[in-house]
């Protein structure tokens, strides 16, 4: 089989220690994590884990098991057949002088992105989009002297309406979470 990269998300039990018992999850398996964002989700006491993984479907499918063994996972979707929507958001930091700023400042307008902080020698700039947007933008950038760089990881959701991907996207475990329409 094809070893692909594969979005997981999982749907836990906000608390302390989650986190940790799902990364030991990971490394005591020796499956390894691309990417990985955490947060809040829309209901309370419930947070929202987006993982990236690469491996085959065998792989996958041991990862998915593996995390329901977790008393705090309450759901797992594998995303990676579904239309979604994905992104990431960076912070980089670039070395700028008073002749190069101006064409820094062209290339974030040309990527949509954002200066959120300006200083005598560097810019922060905040860029949100996929993958492929972000790393092109740091392309551009490595010229003029990339000082730092801090990603987020991806967050995924797929795309329509909740009740209609719910149905066939994911198991649930236990009657005692209610869906997003109920």
């Amino acid at each position: 089989m094809a070893v692909t990269e594969h979005t997981l998300v999982a749907l836990v039990e906000d608390k302390p220690g989650v986190l940790e018992r799902v990364s030991s999850m990971f490394r005591r398996r020796a499956f390894n994590i691309s990417s990985l964002a955490v947060g809040h989700s829309e209901q309370a006491n419930l947070s929202r884990m987006t993982f990236v993984v690469k491996g085959d479907d065998d792989t996958v499918e041991q990862v998915t098991k593996q995390l329901y063994k977790l008393i705090d996972v309450v759901r797992v979707s594998d995303l990676s057949k579904e239309e979604i929507i994905s992104r990431e958001m960076a912070l980089v930091k670039v070395r700028t002088t008073v002749q190069s700023r101006s064409e820094v400042i062209q290339i974030v307008d040309i990527f949509r992105a954002n200066i959120v902080d300006v200083a005598a020698d560097s810019l922060i700039i905040e860029v949100t989009g996929d993958e492929d947007k972000i790393d092109s933008l740091m392309e551009l950038l490595k010229p003029y002297g990339l000082r730092e760089v801090m990603r987020t990881g991806r967050v995924a959701m797929p795309r329509g309406s909740p009740g209609a991907q719910a149905a066939g996207n994911g198991r649930k475990r236990g009657a005692d979470v209610p869906a997003h329409d109920e």
